[in-house]
């Protein structure tokens, strides 16, 4: 199947995922507000699943022939695409921030090769390089040279689960040009809500009391206006963005994740943040850069070419 959008929209398409990376990279905070409020483990982020639902709830009686019209197909892209953030955001509670969003970003692998099989989509010398140097920088900060950074919990395991589930995502999303990303964002919300509610049924830590009407009202507050302001628009964005471009690229353009991640994780969680994290972080954003940063150097070589004719 081949591919090839305008390229108005494929910039776009490239920024909303890079957006919506950033806006990832701090969503483990209010995970982890929650988780000291009394929503013990899982069941911060079955509220933070549920909120959402609850705003969009009207819009998705609105729409519901074109959710029903989607059928099986769009379903399954909720369902691997809720899976997949759900159990992301449990991996921020039940591992360090660092190692869940590392392993979760093992994801441009599992997406680039998804792709050139199920999709036949080429793989650019710019995302070759992209990935190595995304990888590189994921090994620097893990610290590669006390040994190789292995899932060592059931966080750790999550993060990585969730990336590969992620990659599924992204080809089906990439692969559809049936639904719209309205309609995707609809099903991403119900199915990540059935998702977190089935991990956090999960003894992985005990059984965690559910929280209190109290715990949940008293949360509201600042919950609500983040959940409107910043994540349905940054969700919206990245099931609009995806479709447009190659799985890998996103997963790459989803590493500046990685990099705020890092900063506000040392900033608010007492992570460490020394030399190792600083190259670590500039090596991956350089990742997320290496396509313009490739196009930019033929452009202003062809230009030096044509100057000197």
């Amino acid at each position: 199947m081949s591919f090839s959008p305008d390229k108005s929209n494929e910039t776009n398409a490239k920024l909303a995922c890079m957006y919506g990376g950033l806006i990832w990279g701090v969503f483990w905070i209010p995970l982890r507000l929650l988780d000291k409020a009394g929503f013990s483990d899982a069941w911060a982020t079955v509220i933070f699943f549920t909120v959402p639902l609850a705003i969009c709830l009207p819009f998705m009686i609105w729409r519901w022939r074109y959710i029903l019209k989607g059928g099986w197909r769009l379903q399954l892209i909720g369902l691997v695409s809720g899976v997949s953030m759900a159990l992301y955001s449990d991996a921020v509670l039940y591992t360090e921030v660092i190692r869940g969003m590392l392993l979760f970003y093992m994801t441009p692998v599992w997406s680039t090769l998804l792709a050139r099989v199920w999709l036949k989509e080429e793989v650019s010398r710019a995302q070759v390089m992209a990935i190595i140097l995304g990888l590189g920088g994921m090994l620097v900060i893990f610290g590669i040279d006390v040994g190789v950074p292995w899932p060592r919990n059931v966080g750790d395991w999550m993060g990585l689960a969730a990336g590969l589930i992620w990659a599924v995502a992204a080809v089906l999303l990439r692969d559809d040009n049936q639904n719209s990303a309205v309609e995707f964002t609809f099903v991403y919300i119900i199915w990540g809500v059935i998702a977190a509610l089935v991990i956090a049924l999960m003894p992985f830590s005990g059984t965690p009391p559910v929280p209190s009407v109290a715990i949940i009202t008293g949360e509201l507050l600042w919950l609500l206006p983040l959940i409107i302001i910043l994540v349905i628009p940054a969700v919206y964005l990245v099931m609009w963005g995806t479709p447009l471009l190659n799985p890998g690229v996103v997963g790459i353009l989803f590493m500046t994740e990685i990099s705020v991640g890092t900063v506000t994780a040392a900033l608010w969680a007492d992570e460490p943040f020394g030399a190792r994290e600083m190259l670590g972080v500039g090596l991956i954003t350089l990742a997320g850069l290496m396509e313009v940063l490739i196009k930019t150097g033929r452009q202003l070589l062809r230009f030096s070419f044509l100057r000197k004719r």
